[in-house]
């Protein structure tokens, strides 16, 4: 057995929070070498033995549930990219997702649009997707969000290589686009031709991306900043392993999926679960937990349906066996787990999703979860080490470094 000089948890945590400056300072250069994505969230599982990430996501849908002192840290990390494509940056076009009727998103939106408008630029909401307006007779759609916001989406073509308005009265003539459609869907656009620089990257919406290929990546940064370090890597990581070629419609690979998991639950301790989970899966579809390979054989019409397809109909046929880090976070005696937001690579704000309805090994991003905010602004060095927030933002910015090694292959 290797010797580490951080070999448990409690260590871990007393390391990061004593020594926070120099583990971001790591994290910083290391980010300096790879574009960042301009907004990340991360959920991340605390158990007793291990803080892990569990899943990333690059364009995320929950800045409403940030604290608002978070929120203002948020827009200093959006001035400070937006520097970086401009000195001076003014106008925004911000293309939100289509499924405008849920209210809670609508809430998003305006918290995110309010944000960005604090990093002194003019927000406007667009959108290439005619389905949005076709029942409207307009090429404006007025909503209103779950907290009675009012949000406009003006309808977008393009022309020459940029997006323009469907409207007479507005200009878009945007210095930047911040994406914020996750495109399990692809857009009706061809973004190669697109002149106006888009944040995070069209290239990675979940129809291109993959969760066994982020792993895999974060593997490798868990792995190099705990040997820099001197930290047991299992510490900051789950276990996994990958399966493709599974169809659970004709039940095509449910037998290799079902030995893939044995043999990962052969690595854990007694009693563990694992997480199953469409590679390619978004907003918490398509995963089950299960604590045999059996149970795999043995899924039920209903469960399989939910497995096959999600957001959009995207067919699932990669899979992710993810060690089920059980929880011990709790919040009024429900389960809970952290989920921390991202801007241009740093740790900006979060918030905890608890689920009364589940247990502590369940997937708490199901029916009946609910959002407690978490403030980030006042993680200092040299903290009281029971301050959980410091290693949570390490955590979610290594998962975000790795996204940024997936986010340049796929562009390439």
């Amino acid at each position: 057995m290797p010797s580490y000089k951080v070999s448990n948890k409690i260590e871990l945590e007393q390391f990061i929070c004593h020594n926070w400056n120099e583990v971001n300072q790591w994290i910083d250069k290391e980010q300096s070498k790879v574009i960042q994505p301009l907004t990340s969230s991360v959920d991340v599982r605390e158990s007793k033995f291990k803080f892990a990430p569990v899943d990333h996501n690059m364009y995320p849908a929950g800045f409403n549930n940030i604290c608002s002192k978070d929120l203002l840290h948020c827009a200093d990390r959006f001035k400070e990219a937006f520097d970086l494509v401009m000195p001076n940056l003014k106008r925004v076009g911000l293309l939100p997702e289509s499924h405008t009727k849920n209210k809670f998103y609508l809430d998003h939106l305006h918290k995110l649009k309010a944000t960005i408008e604090m990093a002194d630029t003019e927000v406007i909401l667009f959108s290439p997707d005619k389905n949005l307006f076709k029942d409207h007779g307009s090429s404006k759609l007025e909503l209103e969000s779950q907290s009675g916001h009012h949000i406009l989406i003006h309808e977008a073509q393009v022309m020459d290589g940029k997006f323009q308005s469907m409207s007479p009265e507005i200009k878009f003539d945007f210095d930047i686009i911040v994406l914020n459609n996750d495109q399990s869907n692809p857009l009706p656009v061809d973004w190669k031709t697109i002149q106006t620089q888009v944040h995070p990257s069209p290239f990675v919406g979940w129809y291109k991306r993959q969760k066994n290929h982020h792993f895999n990546l974060y593997k490798d940064v868990a792995n190099a900043f705990a040997a820099n370090f001197g930290i047991n890597p299992d510490l900051i990581q789950a276990h996994f392993s990958t399966v493709d070629g599974v169809d659970y419609n004709t039940k095509e690979g449910l037998d290799a999926l079902a030995k893939e998991v044995d043999k990962l639950l052969a690595t854990l301790p007694p009693e563990s679960s694992v997480f199953v989970k469409a590679s390619q899966g978004t907003y918490g579809m398509g995963i089950s937990v299960v604590s045999s390979g059996e149970e795999i054989k043995n899924m039920n019409r209903k469960v399989r349906n939910k497995m096959d397809v999600g957001k959009n109909n995207l067919k699932f046929t990669s899979v992710l066996i993810q060690e089920g880090v059980e929880t011990i976070v709790k919040y009024d005696d429900a389960p809970a787990e952290v989920t921390i937001y991202l801007v241009n690579g740093k740790s900006t704000g979060g918030f905890m999703r608890t689920n009364p309805l589940k247990g502590t090994q369940a997937n708490l991003n199901s029916q009946g979860m609910i959002y407690q905010k978490l403030c980030l602004s006042d993680v200092k060095q040299d903290c009281d080490h029971k301050i959980k927030e410091a290693v949570y933002s390490v955590i979610a910015r290594l998962s975000t470094l790795a996204a940024s090694h997936e986010l340049k292959e796929l562009m390439e």
